[in-house]
């Protein structure tokens, strides 16, 4: 587990240095840049070192980068992270049916249901949703993150977080307004990672439902939900532990999308407004961040499936 450990780290910092000099050249583009002014190596080391001192720069709107990344990265994260965790919630016990099932009826109408919302465009999804559950049945809000009606103010940057801090008599009006405002975003960026999630757990169940300790417990007598449980999936699921980063990975980049229809305030839709405005140095900024997440989210994915699947570390050391 160690070396396999040092292995990804070593690539991760491989691939950020790579990641840091694509974000150099991107301040380079600009002709009124300072960093035109040194040679580029030179500039980069430079460069790196205003990184590790999260010394992004400044805007165009003179302000830190620093600052405004402190206000849109966690707006982000936290549409990330509930979303990733409704596509896990849902995805797991409907692939698992689907494994149990395969062959049937059940299985034939959950895959048909996954691929049709794999193939849907998350843009025509998003806007579907507000026709009809802001429009017409006016069950949630358009846009934004909680109504203006309540002054949440900015603690840790995560809504749900900062709304325990408002006042005693407003509190939990302001966190059901955090949790209306989520449920579309998150569902809409929730959907294609579902559906993998739901294909990946069919495939493993269905592999696994083959084995001959299932048939063995079931010669033995146990019930269906103790052999799910107790033998389908702690063998279905470390298997796909690696392959959940890859779908965290992917919601990052549906997040521009989804955060430009839904008016949210996150780093997707800053990013937008800095390609619009041509503001280098914000872009620059948002590629490292966001590459650095994506990065983060697959090396911890990989060593996390590594831990609870020992088959992972057995293979990388066969082929060693």
């Amino acid at each position: 587990m160690l070396w396999y450990s040092i292995r990804r780290f070593n690539l991760f910092i491989i691939t950020l240095l790579i990641l840091t000099i694509v974000g150099f050249s991107l301040l380079r583009l600009d002709p009124a840049s300072p960093w035109l002014k040194v040679g580029f190596w030179h500039g980069w080391m430079l460069y790196l070192n205003d990184l590790v001192h999260l010394n992004f720069g400044i805007s165009k709107a003179g302000i830190p980068i620093v600052n405004e990344l402190a206000v849109v990265f966690p707006a982000t994260l936290e549409l990330c992270t509930i979303a990733f965790l409704m596509s896990v919630i849902v995805g797991i016990p409907i692939g698992t049916l689907a494994g149990m099932k395969q062959g049937k009826w059940i299985d034939t109408i959950i895959s048909f249901i996954s691929m049709s919302g794999y193939s849907a465009p998350i843009y025509w999804v998003a806007l579907l949703l507000i026709m009809a559950f802001s429009l017409h049945f006016q069950m949630f809000p358009v846009s934004g993150r909680y109504d203006l009606l309540y002054q949440v103010h900015h603690v840790t940057g995560f809504a749900l977080v900062d709304s325990l801090f408002v006042e005693k008599q407003y509190k939990a009006q302001a966190f059901r307004s955090v949790l209306e405002h989520l449920i579309l975003p998150c569902s809409v960026l929730a959907l294609a990672p579902t559906t993998q999630v739901i294909q990946l757990m069919r495939n493993t169940v269905t592999d696994v439902m083959t084995k001959n300790y299932i048939r063995a417990a079931r010669i033995r007598g146990l019930s269906i939900n103790r052999i799910v449980f107790q033998h389908v999936l702690r063998n279905a699921i470390p298997p796909i532990v690696p392959k959940l980063g890859v779908q965290l990975s992917s919601m990052l980049t549906l997040a521009i999308i989804a955060e430009s229809i839904f008016n949210w305030p996150g780093i997707g839709r800053w990013l937008l407004e800095a390609l619009s405005n041509q503001d280098y140095v914000e872009i620059q900024a948002g590629v490292i961040v966001v590459g650095t997440l994506v990065l983060s989210a697959n090396i911890l994915s990989d060593l996390f499936g590594a831990l609870v699947n020992p088959l992972v570390r057995k293979e990388w050391y066969a082929n060693k």
